[in-house]
């Protein structure tokens, strides 16, 4: 499947370049979303880390009465996992694997590159890091879910079956349900996968613990 050449916003390292952050946003936003998120983490090896903030291509969004905006897939009805748009997650995540390549292609080792992602962008992460033939540094899934957890289960990469993964969500968040968070944690958990979960009082977000965690886990890859 082709994958488009995406746009993308970025934070060039400071000192020399290590390490890499491909970090995807949700659903309507656009890279600059987490940008300002950055300075937030206190990261050790902030002077060596790219940052990376592509943005989801512009398409119509089913439930969205057909309007167009940024998304990495369509949404095809609010049960979210009832039926999905398997052809756009899987465009995607191609599209992902060419800034993965890209980054090595720099001379950065796939073991120095780490996927985040918030709701849609989540989803993203997941499927592109689980599935990836090289290894990666860690995976980190906020306030979203894992539509191809079935996929999963035949195209997972064993290269990255120890990946650090880090799972994050909202207990009273409208728009992803906890309980969908917590099934595709529970189920990956059970897949052996290296994961961990946290969950806040907050709505589809993040709030400051969330971001204290997510320094922990990320400072934990970027000695």
């Amino acid at each position: 499947m082709n994958s488009e050449q995406l746009s993308i916003v970025e934070i060039q390292p400071e000192s020399e370049h290590k390490y890499s952050v491909i970090w995807m946003h949700g659903l309507g936003a656009d890279g600059h979303d987490f940008e300002g998120l950055v300075p937030e983490l206190h990261l050790a090896a902030r002077a060596n880390i790219h940052f990376i903030f592509p943005n989801a291509p512009v398409q119509p969004v089913t439930i969205n009465g057909g309007a167009s905006m940024r998304s990495w897939y369509d949404i095809l009805e609010m049960s979210l996992e009832r039926k999905v748009d398997h052809n756009g997650i899987y465009q995607s995540s191609g599209s992902i694997e060419t800034l993965i390549r890209q980054e090595m292609d720099r001379g950065i080792p796939s073991a120095n590159i780490l996927l985040a992602g918030f709701s849609q962008g989540g989803v993203i992460a997941l499927h592109t890091g689980l599935r990836y033939p090289h290894q990666l540094a860690g995976i980190v899934a906020l306030s979203t879910y894992l539509p191809t957890i079935e996929q999963l289960k035949t195209e997972r990469s064993a290269t990255n079956n120890a990946t650090p993964i880090f799972m994050a969500h909202g207990i009273i968040d409208p728009i992803v349900a906890v309980e969908s968070g917590k099934a595709a944690f529970d189920t990956l958990k059970s897949m052996d996968y290296n994961i961990e979960w946290h969950d806040y009082l907050m709505e589809h977000r993040l709030c400051v613990e969330e971001i204290e965690h997510i320094s922990a886990f990320m400072n934990s890859i970027f000695r």
